[in-house]
């Protein structure tokens, strides 16, 4: 290779900046992906053109390709149309049609990409060709606008790399040809598209136009506030009155002095009306003229004329696709593992009778293995997720029954009883006083006891009762038993229909659900048959002839008189000595012990007529303190656990499913219109994702790598080949190179293998014009580039202010410079890339 230098004039030719076969496959795959769909499932970098109608916008296009576009004032584009640009050896146009998402129907879709214009873009001209392709979108009804998209293909010696996305122009009230519900579908669609976070908005504003009247500024601020991925492009400058105020505001805006945008802003003189037929040579002399007058003359050259568009678009899609290449690789892996777990869930096409019973025969094994961990709390499977969902701690059952029976437990001691008895002195007693049972005074009871053993008298002594009383009063001391037991039983009955719910349709389709969920809520309603027998015969059990041999019975008794003779004996001995409170405290007393005893043993000699009825008392509050427990226990474990818990898992066994007709497999299993429906969507977006990251994958292969040696873009489960010594300069470095600058000299290396040009890094120090370049390798042409690149920044670092707590750029003044790239902030405050 042999190094040349050539002066650049203020709008130098294409062909002094013409890309690297990087460059184009690098929009090739975008651009492919985005023929297949995937824009459909992923949003992909790309330019969008957005504008009024009559700001310029079909000009700029234009002047960009050189192809012809329609411009009548009146003419509303109904679609998107992409423009896809190559350079090539030869001049060629392909155009087609990429149907929308909303086209449902297979052959109306099949019917569009494969038409074909009838009419010759180059003979017949671009609206021509547009009408054409609005009769075959219109095939389906009288819509307005649609959804497909017009991809126009165009390779030349002279184009640029470079793909955009032209937007129908915005408009605010309707006419005879436009209705006001098309100035809501059009400023619909434009949203859409503004709102997708890789695409760089192309914001065209009308010089002839006041700017805060113009639809696409309010609508490009809204969609991004930080102006980081907007760029202005004003046109008509030429409308304007020279020397005017207005011309003034129009200059200061394009030096990014008006509304500050990241990537700046850009100006183009188009034809006017008179100039309508002049050829694209002429138009670009004229406005090489212009800009090169005046108070134009002062914009930097770079940032005027069609020239300086292509370069900056070109290298603005390109840093952008670069930039957001690894988070588009890691949504198109989360979209093929979306896919994959929502065609698992769907399961295998289910057309015939043994292709429904295997899919029975999976989800059933599925349901056993997640409902074993959730009855055992062995919460293993990503299933059960964490508690902090209300609806991951519903999945957890044994935790759910776990705090049921306590709680019921808690409740049962606290609230079992229908009255709490109290001692006559009040001032102690065995209940807590949260309880909600009515408060009786021992004293009271045990006398009401009293009149009904002399009301039901047999042959016992006096001073005796019949055994026969202890177990009417337990009966009505444990009355709200079976009231806890059913509240009980709901809550669990409750708990067990949504966890099962919940397994049912993480393990089934959306389409089979609610009839796998009635089939095994059927079952759990025969389990609650049985649950609810069992519990009747453990409270008949409890309530019969009470009978325990338990010897926690008789200490109970013990413990209770024992306690009660304390408490008389302690209130006899403060008579005696006069003691207003008993204290465990030493005092001398002289007494004559005869007379202790005699006055203790008045005290302490029962009454024959209450004796029996206390004793009563005792043995009943006795053994309802050992029945409560036992009943508690026999509650949990024979009823809830045995009856209905334990065999939760098996509901779904495969000799269930086994055992049905198939009738009975046909309305659990059947697939329906819409499952079918889905699962083709899913397998479509599953395929069209699949290729996109292949094609991905050869981009991570072969794209660009930064001054350090290092790939720019990189994924996890990808690993790129070797280093690519073409493609040693980074973006930021290789888009600053490729700028003209009205002072610079630009170094062009001409390979003789392909006769093609590329931009390279600057040649090193004391080198001369004419004199072949010394051989450098990859790290000299590192060094050389970087050190470059600093000197760049520091120059405009020294008039570069940026205020974090600055306002909305967008209604702002700044002196930032511009930036013909896309980086992010934190990439501007490093050194070293």
């Amino acid at each position: 290779m042999t190094l040349t230098s050539m002066s650049i004039e203020a709008h130098r030719p294409l062909d002094a900046a013409i890309p690297t076969e990087d460059h184009r496959k690098l929009l090739d795959i975008i651009d492919s992906l985005r023929a297949q769909g995937v824009s459909r499932f992923v949003a992909l970098p790309q330019i969008i053109v957005c504008g009024d109608q009559s700001s310029g916008k079909s000009s700029v296009l234009e002047a960009i390709s050189g192809l012809r576009f329609p411009t009548r004032d009146n003419l509303c584009t109904r679609f998107a149309t992409e423009l896809v640009l190559r350079r090539g050896t030869e001049t060629n146009t392909k155009v087609f049609i990429i149907p929308g998402e909303d086209r449902y129907d297979q052959e109306e879709k099949e019917s569009l990409e494969n038409w074909r214009p009838s009419v010759d873009i180059d003979k017949d001209g671009l609206e021509a060709v547009t009408e054409a392709a609005l009769k075959a979108m219109g095939m389906s009804g009288d819509r307005r606008f649609y959804s497909d998209i017009l991809r126009i293909e165009l390779s030349g010696p002279t184009q640029p790399h470079l793909t955009m996305v032209d937007l129908p122009g915005l408009f605010r009230t309707g006419n005879k040809e436009q209705s006001e519900a098309d100035v809501e579908t059009v400023c619909t669609m434009v949203t859409t598209y503004m709102a997708r976070e890789r695409s760089i908005i192309l914001a065209v504003v009308s010089a002839n136009y006041q700017y805060v009247l113009q639809e696409v500024t309010s609508m490009a601020q809204r969609a991004d506030p930080d102006g980081l991925r907007t760029m202005g492009l004003i046109t008509k400058p030429d409308m304007l009155d020279s020397g005017s105020d207005s011309e003034s505001y129009w200059v200061r805006l394009a030096q990014n002095a008006e509304v500050e945008l990241r990537l700046g802003w850009h100006v183009l003189r188009n034809r006017n009306y008179e100039q309508r037929n002049s050829t694209s040579a002429e138009r670009d002399a004229v406005e090489h003229k212009f800009f090169s007058h005046g108070i134009w003359a002062g914009v930097e050259s770079s940032h005027c004329g069609v020239a300086a568009l292509r370069i900056r678009l070109s290298s603005l899609l390109k840093a952008q696709i670069v930039s957001q290449l690894p988070s588009l690789v890691k949504d198109v892996e989360d979209g093929i593992s979306q896919c994959s777990k929502q065609l698992d869930k769907l399961g295998p096409s289910r057309e015939s009778t043994k292709q429904q019973q295997g899919y029975l025969l999976s989800v059933g094994e599925d349901y056993t293995t997640l409902m074993e961990q959730s009855v055992n709390g062995s919460y293993t499977d990503r299933f059960f997720g964490n508690i902090k969902k209300p609806d991951d701690y519903a999945k957890r059952l044994r935790a759910i029954v776990q705090n049921s029976l306590h709680e019921f437990a808690q409740e049962m001691r606290l609230n079992g009883q229908t009255r709490l008895l109290t001692e006559s002195d009040a001032t102690r007693d065995n209940g807590s006083p949260r309880s909600e049972a009515p408060r009786v005074p021992r004293s009271q009871y045990v006398k009401d006891v009293a009149e009904r053993l002399r009301k039901t008298r047999g042959r016992e002594l006096l001073g005796l009762f019949n055994p026969l009383i202890v177990g009417d009063l337990f009966v009505e001391q444990c009355d709200p038993w079976r009231r806890l037991v059913r509240s009980l039983v709901d809550d669990i009955r409750d708990a067990v229909h949504t966890t099962t719910r919940l397994v049912i349709e993480h393990v089934t389709a959306n389409d089979v659900v609610t009839e796998v969920v009635n089939f095994v809520h059927e079952q759990v309603g025969e389990l609650e048959i049985e649950l609810h027998a069992k519990i009747e015969e453990l409270l008949m059990s409890a309530i019969n002839q009470p009978i325990t041999y338990n010897p926690q019975l008789t200490e109970n008794v013990q413990k209770a008189q024992q306690a009660r003779h304390k408490r008389a004996i302690q209130q006899q001995i403060s008579k005696i000595f006069a003691l207003r409170e008993f204290e465990n405290t030493q005092k001398t007393f002289h007494v004559n012990p005869v007379l202790v005893v005699e006055l203790l043993a008045e005290g302490l000699e029962p009454d024959m007529e209450l004796f029996g009825s206390s004793l009563a008392v005792d043995y009943m509050e006795a053994y309802y303190e050992v029945a409560i427990n036992r009943f508690i226990d026999d509650i949990s474990v024979i009823a809830i656990e045995d009856c209905l818990v334990k065999k939760l898992s098996g509901l779904f066994k495969a000799k269930k499913v086994l055992a049905m007709t198939d009738e009975e497999i046909s309305r659990l299993a059947g697939e329906t219109e819409e499952s079918v429906a889905e699962r083709k969507r899913l397998e479509e977006k599953k395929h069209v994702l699949q290729q996109a990251l292949r094609g991905l994958k050869t981009l991570l292969q072969h794209g660009p790598i930064n001054p350090r040696g290092e790939r720019l873009y990189e994924s996890s489960s990808i690993k790129p080949n070797k280093l690519n010594e073409a493609s040693i300069v980074s973006p930021k470095a290789e888009s600053v190179a490729s700028l003209p600058t009205p002072h610079s000299q630009s170094h062009v290396v001409e390979s003789v293998e392909d006769n093609t040009k590329t931009t390279e890094a600057p040649p090193p120090e004391g080198w001369q014009v004419g004199v072949p370049e010394p051989p450098r390798d990859a790290q000299s042409i590192l060094d050389s580039t970087l050190s470059t690149i600093k000197k760049k920044k520091k120059e405009k670092k020294a008039r570069q202010v940026i205020d974090d707590d600055m306002n909305s750029p967008w209604g702002a003044v700044s002196s930032l410079a511009n930036t013909p790239y896309l980086t992010s902030a934190q990439d501007d405050e490093r050194e070293d890339f």
